[in-house]
């Protein structure tokens, strides 16, 4: 429109000197009138290059130094540690405190990762490749897939860094498949695939660690105010507003019903089951389309379960006690009985992961020197060394087999050994228990406070996720 409206004041003043040849007065104001509409132009050209802001977002991050990183660069050892057991409550309330410098890494990186995410440049592995069979690879230029300090979403149970550790390789380990390769993960394409739905972790704290891990890998390309978290009662909800998407954690520790099911007040060393009592947990699954299953942490506590004769609504107390293997596969019968009655298989996928191993006695990957797994940083890496850290293959058994037989297909995300070799990944001594940071002196007696069960994130449930993000992908 500019360039219009000066074609149209020279054409005007054109025909005004051919009228008016000798009327130099006239001459004189045509002239001087186009030399002020060239300068009011010039400045107003000049005002809008002013206005826009090419370099202020780049200065800016320039400028900016993230604390946690500079301490993570010093090399000291784990020196003083912490337990934090299985049944630590953790609110989902409990957030990391770097709002700001968050919501500036979104503006900056946002961008970088819209060019990257083309889903045509996903490669795929090969359907019959196992995923599960391979070596830990350290890989410190794609791995961790997020930071620790742009997730305002984890809790303190998980932040390792921001909780004083020193070391943070445990970060940069990729898992290496022997015979493939896991695609390369693509939050936008993961998102676009959730598109409409919903997926759900239902089971203890580890699959809630995992959850949270999830939550991370997609957020990050999520503008600020288009996310939101919300609990309420079992039920977590991340949902993703631009997507309709929704990322849950459902607390369900043994899946069936039992006296641990609330999920803030659940610290109770009497654990009593109700193996063939499954719906008031049910309902709430159904309508979801992926579907994602775990329990095991707690039924390490004692060799036998309890079993309950009756029911909690009629004020049963009497219980016997079985074997642990019994009554895990009594818990896995009624939950694929619950499974095949109610998942439509061409809307829902299901899945459901393995065990995840603790790493409480150093002595396992041979360490005489070791507490715990509080002074470690590295994982193992002699996959020729024969490696038992107290899993309960039993278990194992029971849920391949079960998941295996099912008329509703189930993915098996066998997570078991490949974790077994983390030794390095726990929160350890860096975690909460009961809701609060660990005081020093818990921190100083790690043979006791030490949480070798939970991992660090980003970490170790990256990796699982990214087996559920290879499925999801190549299946829709």
């Amino acid at each position: 429109m500019q360039l219009n409206r000066r074609k149209l004041f020279f054409g005007e003043s054109q025909a005004t000197m051919k009228h008016r040849k000798n009327n130099n007065l006239s001459v004189f104001v045509v002239v001087f009138s186009i030399f002020l509409f060239g300068v009011f132009m010039y400045n107003e050209d000049v005002k809008s290059i002013a206005e826009f802001p090419f370099s202020s977002r780049p200065n800016k991050e320039a400028k900016e130094t993230n604390p946690v990183q500079e301490t993570v660069k010093e090399t000291n050892p784990v020196q003083e540690t912490i337990q934090n057991d299985e049944e630590s409550s953790v609110s989902v309330s409990s957030r990391t405190s770097l709002e700001e410098p968050q919501e500036v890494e979104q503006k900056v990186e946002l961008p970088v990762l819209i060019e990257d995410d083309d889903d045509q440049e996903v490669e795929l592995p090969p359907e019959d490749c196992d995923l599960f069979t391979g070596q830990w690879v350290f890989d410190n230029e794609t791995h961790p897939l997020y930071k620790e300090e742009e997730c305002e979403f984890l809790t303190a149970q998980v932040t390792c860094l921001r909780n004083g550790r020193k070391d943070s390789l445990y970060q940069n380990w990729k898992w290496q498949p022997n015979d493939c390769s896991l695609p390369k993960f693509k939050a936008r394409l993961l998102l676009e695939k959730l598109r409409n739905k919903r997926l759900m972790f239902v089971g203890d704290s580890l699959n809630r660690n995992q959850w949270e891990s999830m939550v991370c890998l997609v957020q990050s390309v999520v503008p600020p105010g288009r996310k939101s978290l919300n609990k309420t009662g079992s039920l977590a909800v991340f949902r993703i507003e631009d997507y309709n998407a929704t990322v849950e954690f459902y607390w369900a520790p043994f899946l069936v019903e039992s006296n641990s099911d609330d999920p803030n007040m659940h610290s109770i060393l009497n654990r009593i089951i109700m193996p063939e009592s499954i719906n008031k947990h049910g309902q709430n699954w159904k309508n979801v389309d992926y579907l994602i299953f775990n329990t095991y942490i707690w039924w390490m506590n004692t060799f036998s379960m309890k079993v309950l004769r009756g029911s909690f609504d009629e004020g049963a107390t009497e219980y016997d006690e079985i074997e642990r293997p019994v009554a895990y596969a009594r818990v896995l019968k009624t939950w694929s009985k619950w499974v095949e009655q109610n998942v439509d298989p061409n809307r829902t996928t299901v899945f459901f992961g393995s065990m995840s191993p603790l790493h409480i006695k150093s002595l396992d990957w041979e360490n005489p020197d070791g507490i715990k797994c509080a002074l470690e940083t590295t994982p193992i890496t002699n996959l020729s060394m024969p490696l038992n850290v107290g899993t309960d293959r039993r278990l194992f058994v029971v849920a391949s087999n079960v998941t295996r037989s099912m008329k509703v297909p189930v993915h098996f995300i066998n997570i078991t050994t490949l974790s077994e070799y983390r030794k390095d990944g726990h929160t350890a001594v860096y975690t909460i228990r009961q809701g609060k940071m660990l005081t020093p002196e818990q921190q100083a007696d790690p043979a006791t406070y030490a949480d070798c069960i939970h991992w660090c994130l980003p970490g170790v449930p990256d990796t699982w996720n990214e087996f559920l993000y290879t499925r999801i992908i190549a299946r829709t």
